[in-house]
């Protein structure tokens, strides 16, 4: 079977290192997926969930809150702001991050108050779709 080698990496270190068959990430105009071969690419990733389908056909899921993406035909390079395996996520931080958000959204804040709120909305929402499509897979 032929893989790809995908690196995971943020700030505080290497998240993940190893070969898939397939990836799934948050671009930033969308989800896209990649396969071994896949053409050069650079893109912005958004906050959201990195699947990495391994060659054994397993599934790991690690989040991002954003960052860059390189791909070349044998190897993925996810440059993230930062970056958590999903079973590291905390459901009550991620929910509580959102409701301060929210909170800080609805005062009255100048633009740059108002953008940073509204990137940890963002960020708190990935965490709660991810930790609850962990949880109920099918659903």
């Amino acid at each position: 079977m032929d893989t790809i080698q995908v690196d995971i990496v943020s700030a505080e270190g290497e998240i993940f290192s190893g070969p898939a068959s397939m990836v799934f990430l948050p671009a930033s105009e969308g989800d896209i997926g990649v396969a071994p071969r896949h053409a050069p690419l650079l893109t912005l990733l958004r906050a959201g969930e990195v699947r990495v389908r391994t060659p054994e056909g397993e599934e790991q899921s690690f989040y991002v809150g954003g960052g860059a993406l390189e791909v070349q035909p044998r190897r993925v390079t996810v440059l993230a702001d930062t970056a958590a395996r999903a079973k590291d996520l905390d459901e009550a931080a991620a929910v509580a991050a959102r409701q301060r958000a929210e909170e800080t959204l609805a005062g009255q804040i100048d633009k740059v108050t108002h953008a940073q709120a509204l990137a940890e909305l963002q960020r708190a929402i990935a965490q709660i779709k991810m930790i609850q499509r962990l949880r109920n897979p099918k659903g």
